[in-house]
């Protein structure tokens, strides 16, 4: 079928969308998705309404774009302009950042960063949404989407959320930077987890606390790093400490 949408005009896709029985258009869109023609995408932009369609198709059709293995440029462009500037109800918006964060990630894989001027576009999109967020669930829907697209140009950004947000910042924004490759945790990654897991300046929830140590347990970490861990897990409650115990046993091997 997929194969069938990705040699037919845009028409003919536009028409199997608009008379497709309602059970199965979530199928056909997400095969549309799928084939990422040209003339399936078009068929898609002219078809979806996202300021009509019902809120739970419009989130299949987000979730398909998110979760397609090797997008294209013009996945995400759809993407982007489908929520550019539209007033949304909460749950698609929040669904698109965290697509647009998906999408972003899996071009970078391809290699296709540097190329794609969405992909540019989509990440100051993010960071601006990420600025000018009020909301703390606002704010860790935006650092999810940046722990998708997984760019080492974010780091500093979500580095600062690390450090001084309140918990639920915290632990979305270490989240993010647990995605990211050995090569990318460099000394000022770590100096910060330092910072959290020893609770230099404020004190930390202990789930984050932990998250941080695993940063620095998972990456190359330095004798003095494993010593002040152990050092520090005598004055953790036993289930802590013996995690922590675990965690620097699988490190040291």
């Amino acid at each position: 079928f997929i194969q069938m949408l990705r040699s037919a005009k845009k028409r003919d896709v536009l028409q199997l969308l608009r008379r497709a029985p309602e059970e199965m258009l979530p199928f056909v869109m997400e095969a549309a998705v799928a084939a990422q023609s040209v003339a399936s995408l078009a068929a898609l932009s002219d078809f979806l309404d996202f300021g009509k369609e019902p809120k739970s198709l419009l989130e299949k059709f987000l979730y398909a774009a998110a979760f397609s293995p090797r997008p294209s440029g013009e996945l995400l462009r759809l993407v982007l302009d489908k929520l550019d500037g539209k007033q949304l109800a909460p749950e698609v918006q929040e669904t698109g950042i965290v697509a647009m964060g998906s999408l972003i990630g899996k071009l970078c894989q391809q290699k296709l960063c540097g190329l794609q001027q969405e992909v540019e576009r989509g990440v100051e999109t993010i960071l601006r949404g990420l600025r000018g967020a009020e909301e703390e669930s606002e704010v860790v829907i935006y650092l999810l989407a940046l722990g998708n697209a997984v760019l080492p140009e974010t780091i500093p950004s979500l580095l600062d959320h690390a450090e001084e947000g309140p918990a639920p910042i915290t632990a979305a924004a270490i989240s993010a930077l647990r995605r990211f490759p050995a090569r990318h945790i460099s000394g000022k990654v770590k100096q910060a987890m330092r910072r959290i897991f020893h609770e230099k300046r404020k004190s930390y929830e202990k789930t984050c606390r932990l998250a941080a140590a695993e940063i620095l347990l998972d990456n190359e970490p330095s004798p003095m790093d494993v010593i002040n861990i152990l050092l520090a897990a005598n004055e953790l409650e036993t289930e802590t400490a013996t995690f922590l115990l675990l965690k620097v046993q699988n490190s040291l091997r």
